[in-house]
């Protein structure tokens, strides 16, 4: 057993002259709510980011949970005595002293360290707070917001830090924000240090900053350094091969959980441990490229069952890049354009469709959901190279979980960002859309008659259900209907076996939303009204070049005795928002054809009009243009 070196005082803070503030560090917070999952992605990526540049070998990370006595925790009196001299000035504060105050004095504490293996740890220890920006001790122990940069270009495209605020993610995890880090360069020096994240605060009559040190303090030229402690102390704060080991002790009970710590490593790293780049040992578990697909196949950490993987999709992640060819797309910012590498799997019992962004560095930064295409039957894996990793780079968040151009100032960039996004759904679309069509393919010629009669009789057995009743004013063509849509619906809540009916109402649009121009409708149109329609109303195929439309209201009684009426269609999206700016008719539709009446329809003011109704059916025959995007949605109004 190796004591602890004699020393007065352990931890130490910079004083001050005066409490300016009196909250806890902000980034402490959010990293709390990142949970165990952030904790083990940042401290991972800190790791890979450090791996020896010339070395063949694999970065080993090895996570250990466990319990030690506090007595064996350096300098752990200096810490408490400053807790007990912090004083909240509110509600927030309070309640995180008081948290801090109610652990502090256990005697059995649980620990988790990362110790990281082929990697280069941190470099002049030696020279303390030396503010070089060659010596990463100094940057990592002392300096909160900066981010240690390589002088490779190429290397430091693909590390995963850029923001500098990752490191206090650890003290997130401890209920005492208090965290150590040992290292062991290439010289084999070994030293330990540690920061402890508090409020400013008034210490035996001096005031100090809410960071401490686990470091000595010396005088040069008139201006005092923290320099760490040379590592002399317990086996679990030690580090003996070259390399950085983070240890937080204090660990919080929603961090503890081995389980979380597996499923993170899979879902954010699979890439890079299948190219066997990476390797992570957690307690007595072995994630290798050789291991993963265990883990990954076992129901104890991943839903097995492909049709309820609604909300992980690492194991479809895993097996389509395993087992897809990629294809290459190019998705533009508006400046320059972007080459990657997209795998690529269709599936129709994949019940939500994502796609995984992954850095080359092998780090996953989120399940992106394609515009308009969350719920296709897809999975697909996006790979760029360097140049695209640099611009992913400037694109995340903090926590390296998500790409979005919400953080960036310069309006031009902001733009480009946004460009870039959306365009990157706009590709990805593309390639969902052709395999939707591989998929379900038509014969060269189909009987349209058929199908249409085949689609009637299905669809008036669903609408004798589905419509209700309608009422006509006195001598107006006035279609005002409210119609009960008898969906079904289990009610979870309800006896096994019984159902709950869900109204759908067929709304009149008042007049002052009505769609097109006000002063015509005036004019033109003074006694109609406009009324959207029910989708279970309408049946829509598209077959090639040519799309057909049936609105069927052969259940409505008044409704047949209408001769006619104008058809308008706006843009809907996944949540229901309608765009009615967005869809040109003409723009799209090359011609519009009345089925029942024979002739074409004329287009006015973005309305089908004069199109014939007989005893409450429509039918229109759409020839589309070759640009049409058939995987638009719709919602129909009718001008009666």
């Amino acid at each position: 057993m190796i004591e602890q070196p004699e020393q007065a005082v352990f931890w130490n803070f910079s004083p001050i002259p005066n409490i300016e503030e009196s909250n806890f560090n902000k980034v402490l917070e959010r990293f709390y709510g990142l949970g165990i999952k952030g904790l083990t992605k940042e401290n991972i990526q800190n790791s890979l980011d450090g791996r020896l540049k010339d070395c063949a070998l694999p970065v080993v990370v090895t996570i250990k949970l466990g319990t030690i006595d506090q007595s064996y925790i350096p300098g752990i009196a200096d810490v408490k005595a400053h807790i007990k001299s912090l004083k909240g000035r509110n509600s927030y504060t309070v309640e995180t002293i008081d948290h801090m105050v109610k652990h502090m004095d256990k005697e059995q504490v649980r620990y988790v360290s990362f110790e990281d293996l082929n990697t280069r740890g941190l470099t002049g220890a030696r020279n303390g707070q030396s503010n070089s920006k060659e010596d990463t001790w100094g940057i990592y122990a002392y300096n909160k917001g900066v981010h240690f940069e390589e002088k490779d270009e190429s290397f430091e495209t693909t590390r995963g830090g850029s923001h500098g605020i990752g490191k206090i993610a650890s003290n997130a995890a401890s209920d005492l924000h208090l965290m150590y880090f040992a290292n062991c360069d290439e010289k084999q020096e070994k030293h330990l240090g540690g920061t402890v994240q508090l409020i400013e605060h008034e210490f035996e009559g001096q005031c100090y900053r809410s960071s401490g040190y686990f470091a000595k303090v010396e005088q040069h030229e008139g201006q005092s350094k923290f320099y760490p402690y040379e590592n002399e102390f317990r086996e679990v704060f030690q580090k003996n091969e070259r390399g950085l080991k983070i240890i937080i002790p204090f660990l919080r009970k929603e961090f503890d959980d081995e389980n979380e710590i597996i499923k993170t490593i899979c879902d954010n790293f699979f890439v890079s441990i299948l190219q066997g780049n990476l390797e992570v040992h957690v307690n007595d578990h072995q994630l290798t490229k050789d291991t993963i697909h265990t883990f990954l196949g076992n129901p104890r950490y991943y839903e097995q069952t492909l049709q309820d993987m609604k909300k992980v999709f690492t194991p479809l992640y895993f097996k389509t890049y395993l087992e897809q060819e990629p294809k290459s797309i190019t998705v533009n910012n508006g400046e320059m354009d972007f080459e990657f590498q997209l795998y690529f799997t269709y599936n129709e019992a994949i019940p939500k469709g994502r796609v995984g962004i992954v850095r080359t560095i092998g780090m996953k930064i989120e399940d992106f959901k394609v515009k308009a295409n969350a719920t296709k039957p897809f999975n697909a894996v996006l790979i760029g190279g360097l140049k695209e990793d640099k611009y992913l780079k400037s694109l995340e968040n903090e926590s390296h979980t998500e790409i979005s151009s919400e953080h960036i100032k310069d309006a031009k960039l902001k733009a480009r960002a946004t460009r870039f996004i959306n365009n990157l759904s706009k590709e990805i679309a593309k390639i969902i859309d052709d395999e939707m069509r591989k998929n379900n393919p038509t014969d060269e010629e189909m009987d349209t008659g058929d199908l249409i009669y085949l689609m009637e009789s299905q669809f008036k057995s669903d609408l004798e259900k589905a419509m209700g009743s309608v009422k006509i004013k006195n001598g107006k063509s006035i279609l005002k209907a409210t119609t009960n849509s008898q969906k079904e619906k289990k009610d979870k809540g309800d006896q096994q076996g019984t159902v709950k009916t869900e109204k759908t109402e067929v709304k009149r649009v008042p007049k002052k939303t009505q769609v097109g121009n006000q002063s015509d409708l005036d004019e033109t149109d003074e006694a109609k009204e406009t009324y959207r329609v029910n989708p279970n109303t309408v049946e829509r195929v598209i077959i090639q070049n040519t799309e057909y439309l049936q609105f069927l209201f052969t259940a409505n009684e008044e409704m047949k005795k209408v001769k006619d009426c104008n058809i308008m269609m706006r843009i809907i999206d996944g949540t229901g928002e309608e765009f009615e700016e967005s869809f040109s008719l003409t723009e799209n539709y090359l011609q519009i054809v009345d089925v029942l009446k024979g002739a074409s329809c004329k287009v006015t003011d973005n309305k089908i009009t004069g199109v014939s109704v007989q005893k409450g059916l429509i039918k229109l025959k759409l020839n589309v243009h070759q640009n049409y995007n058939d995987a638009l949605k719709f919602i129909y109004y009718v001008e009666v």
